[in-house]
């Protein structure tokens, strides 16, 4: 794995084209370059699971990540210095590019039986556009989870519950035993609200169901739809109980994310249950141990028509430069080898459909693998799909005004004024 020491001097949006780089490589040596999100101890991770390829192709990959992601490859692929390889946070940016044709699709040089091999079609339907597919998944986020303290539920009786009105009952029951039956921290700086549009969206999924969840975040019904403003309600039933949350909106509203699920595991317990994705557990410390003191349960089906489809997220990977080193690790990736390298390391699942269950580390990480993958639906997270100014502005902003007890029709209709026209 190779890093050049590059320099790139930006103004505005438009690159100024003034790059120091240093490089010590035979100019004749076969490279890859992927641009990616991943940093810290992820790109170790991810680092490790490209070694085989590297040794295979003899190929070397540069890799740099990056925490601007969704700003510095727009202003790249404009100069001209597209990397080979983007691997994008959510499919949205990555449709964008492929519809101005900056795209290559990857059924020009990988056989679309190999795909539909490797992964669900609900996974394939993501990455495509105008019918062609032009992303290899990788990474996947599986948000539908509640977790909980197994010695905690033992030592109290609690049973996971199946469904939305046994969800409710057992909070109630936690009350009625002088305890606090949920955590929920939304503090996320800039981002804070995201962890409550999360919990709408499941909630649309099922109550309204798939299609309609679709046609919502496509904007086909309005933000202020009935649907939409059951979800709010239904949400409204756990977050705006003072009973049900520890320390209740104020500390919803102030309390980090990261934080939030600690509550779990104090003794006494400050709470019961926290509804969140499965990399929060990257946050608990080193006590915690993984089918002993922390579990997991699938966020409960509420209408039985609907079932329980799975709310995710996940990273992609798209080519720029249509060159045999990119088709080949392209082809590399919809293998399941590098999937199986990260998930043994832990902290990641895999939507690929040949990655055994024997290759997660614990029990409770086969588990997020289980779910994911006996989804009777999966649809990606609404706000990373809807426009910016929606997604990752109004309908968090929103949420913090409904969690500190805003009127719910107040609330969607402010967000669905926000839409662009």
């Amino acid at each position: 794995m190779k890093f050049n020491w590059c320099v790139r001097i930006f103004l505005g949006i438009s690159l100024l084209g003034l790059t120091a780089c240093e490089s010590t490589d035979d100019p004749n040596k076969k490279t890859v370059t992927i641009l990616g999100v991943v940093v810290g101890e992820q790109q170790d991770k991810l680092e490790a699971a490209l070694v085989p390829f590297e040794e295979k192709t003899g190929i070397e990959v540069e890799y740099e990540g990056t925490d601007a992601f969704a700003t510095l490859l727009p202003v790249r692929v404009e100069a001209g210095d597209a990397p080979d390889v983007a691997m994008f946070p959510q499919p949205g940016l990555m449709q964008d590019f492929a519809k101005s044709g900056k795209l290559i699709p990857v059924t020009n040089f990988m056989e679309p039986s190999a795909l539909e091999a490797a992964y669900p079609e609900d996974w394939l339907n993501l990455a495509t556009v105008d019918d062609k597919p032009y992303g290899v998944w990788y990474r996947a986020s599986v948000k539908s989870l509640v977790w909980y303290n197994p010695e905690a539920f033992a030592a109290k009786g609690y049973e996971i519950p199946n469904n939305w009105t046994e969800l409710i009952a057992l909070s109630d029951k936690i009350v009625a035993d002088g305890e606090t039956p949920w955590c929920l921290g939304m503090e996320s700086g800039d981002a804070t609200g995201w962890v409550g549009s999360d919990w709408v969206e499941d909630i649309m999924l099922r109550t309204a169901g798939p299609e309609t969840y679709d046609q919502w975040v496509s904007h086909d019904i309005p933000f202020d739809a009935p649907p939409v403003k059951a979800a709010f309600e239904k949400f409204g039933e756990i977050v705006r109980n003072p009973k049900y949350i520890s320390g209740g909106a104020v500390s919803v509203i102030s309390t980090p994310f990261g934080d939030s699920p600690k509550g779990l595991f104090n003794d006494p317990p400050r709470c019961y249950l926290h509804r969140q994705a499965n990399f929060v557990s990257s946050f608990f410390g080193d006590d915690v141990i993984p089918g002993e003191n922390v579990d997991v349960f699938p966020f409960p089906e509420i209408d039985a028509k609907n079932g329980l489809p799975i709310l995710v997220a996940g990273d992609v990977f798209g080519m720029f430069n249509d060159t045999p080193e990119a088709q080949a690790l392209m082809e590399y990736l919809a293998t399941p080898e590098p999937h199986v390298i990260w998930a043994k390391s832990g902290g990641f699942i895999s939507p690929h459909k040949e990655v055994p269950l024997e290759a997660y580390p614990d029990d409770v990480a086969k588990k997020q693998a289980e779910i994911l993958a006996n989804a009777e639906a999966i649809r990606f997270d609404g706000s990373d799909l809807m426009p910016g100014a929606v997604g990752t502005g109004s309908f968090w902003s929103g949420i913090v005004d409904y969690v500190n007890g805003a009127q719910v029709d107040a609330v969607v209709s402010k967000i669905e004024s926000s839409w662009p026209k």
